[in-house]
């Protein structure tokens, strides 16, 4: 459906410390592979700016790794701010207003909003991207959601990041912060034109998540 992934919620704080800072390529291995494993997780998207191809302003829920998912969103839909509920599970899209029942979009509609499958698939999403960012440098150490992370920065092919991030129209700066303790992404930011930019937290990893058709 619809949202995405990039990235978001959790804000950082603390001095940054730049004494012995790890290889920020090996820290990237370590993440991307933590992430390739991740089975399901909390997400929080938040595009800050106006990005065209993604009509999705906030998105929050739970998703699993089989594509799955559950939550509330923020977004334009057909001309219209819809803010309201959304069940993605079986290739079928469900929305659900502030009134009224939940109705199921259609496929065509459904395939032009964003697909969150993309996050947790080690082919498209997330690993994908920390396994290709060029160039990585480790900026800081920094405590965000609760976590000491090491906030790495690098440079995400076009092809990469336009699975998670549609409308990429070249290579994109990643910032992302990796937790010292499982060496998975806590949070991750891509930069695009124009000062937007797509912002994703993910918490509670691998905690059962079970998403059905709304009755």
């Amino acid at each position: 459906m619809l949202l995405a992934v990039g990235l978001a919620a959790g804000c950082s704080s603390g001095g940054e410390d730049t004494a012995g800072l790890p290889d920020a390529a090996q820290v990237l291995k370590d993440a991307a592979a933590a992430s390739g494993a991740i089975s399901s997780a909390h997400f929080s998207l938040k595009v800050n700016g106006t990005v065209p191809a993604i009509p999705v302003q906030e998105a929050e829920g739970d998703l699993t790794k089989e594509g799955s998912a559950k939550g509330t969103v923020k977004l334009t839909l057909m001309g219209n701010l819809f803010d309201g509920e959304f069940v993605l599970v079986d290739g079928g899209l469900f929305i659900k207003g502030p009134t009224g029942g939940w109705q199921q979009l259609p496929a065509a509609l459904t395939s032009s909003l964003y697909d969150p499958s993309a996050i947790l698939d080690p082919q498209r999403g997330v690993a994908k991207v920390l396994g290709g960012l060029q160039d990585p440098v480790t900026e800081a150490r920094e405590d965000v959601a609760g976590e000491s992370t090491l906030r790495v920065v690098g440079t995400a092919a076009q092809q990469d990041v336009s699975s998670l991030v549609p409308g990429v129209s070249g290579d994109a700066r990643v910032t992302v912060w990796v937790s010292e303790a499982t060496k998975r992404p806590v949070k991750a930011s891509v930069a695009l034109p124009d000062n937007a930019s797509v912002d994703l937290t993910l918490t509670d990893v691998d905690v059962p998540v079970t998403v059905t058709p709304p009755a």
